[in-house]
């Protein structure tokens, strides 16, 4: 059976924002929850969607202020599942959820509170759960501050430093298209900040905290990935009342999509 072509459509959030959503293929709805600085047209989930949709009905959107999604200000984490519940309720009221990165950690907080989510897939949760790296509450107050004073550049460069990247990439990426893209959408990670820093403090996490989320849930990460991001999966895997931790060979935080279809489509089919 043919995938239908992807159509899209705004959905509204409970604050009342406009949350662009494009929905494209056949089978059970699947949502896709991106990561800092990505949106529909920049980033894994196109591509990741494009490799699924034999299987899924896959929707994936914009979260808000990046793309064609409304940014209703003040903004609050618990705004940003909302969101997730309008994408849900456009997907029939019950779907799979995929997140990456702080995505993950999105994805896993919907979980808590919306019971349409059947099953949970996370790839890569950016957790600080020892001393394995440094915590990141500098990084944030740095991003915040660039952010506040008009220096979108400068939080993108500092994100970036954060997460590992090397000087002299982000060197090289100040000098291609790419980084127009990133600085129009730099303005959110805040927002991604807000999610993930008080899981970045190098402690233990409690297991009470997500007690609530019994559906099946696989933890992802790369193999080639540091091992603070591992550690950190693994812990969450163990924190979580229904999961199952799996480390992915030959892979790291840059996402590759015909590596993961199979991963994905294996486990929300029940052969994993």
């Amino acid at each position: 059976m043919l995938a239908e072509g992807p159509t899209t459509q705004a959905v509204l959030s409970r604050d009342g924002t406009p949350i662009a959503c494009e929905r494209r293929g056949q089978g059970h709805p699947l949502i896709l929850v991106d990561g800092a600085l990505c949106s529909r047209t920049m980033g894994p989930s196109g591509p990741l969607a494009k490799a699924l949709e034999g299987n899924f009905t896959v929707f994936r959107y914009d979260r808000r202020g990046r793309g064609d999604s409304g940014d209703t200000a003040p903004y609050a984490a618990e705004r940003e599942v909302d969101d997730i519940e309008a994408v849900l309720q456009a997907a029939g009221g019950e779907a799979f959820v995929w997140g990456m990165s702080s995505g993950a950690m999105l994805a896993l907080t919907a979980a808590t509170r919306l019971p349409g989510i059947s099953k949970l897939a996370l790839y890569e949760a950016p957790l600080v759960v020892d001393d394995s790296r440094e915590t990141t509450q500098g990084d944030w107050a740095t991003i915040r501050a660039a952010i506040a004073e008009g220096r979108r550049g400068d939080a993108v460069t500092a994100f970036l430093r954060s997460v590992g990247m090397p000087g002299l990439l982000i060197a090289f990426m100040r000098l291609t298209p790419i980084w127009r893209k990133l600085k129009a959408v730099a303005h959110t990670l805040p927002y991604d900040g807000a999610i993930v820093a008080g899981d970045q403090l190098g402690k233990t996490l409690d297991p009470a905290r997500w007690a609530s989320v019994r559906v099946p849930t696989l933890v992802t990460d790369g193999g080639k990935s540091p091992l603070w991001m591992q550690h950190g999966n693994k812990a969450l895997a163990e924190a979580l009342p229904n999961a199952r931790y799996r480390t992915l060979a030959g892979r790291n935080h840059m996402l590759k999509p015909t590596a993961h279809a199979p991963v994905l489509t294996a486990f929300f089919n029940g052969r994993e």
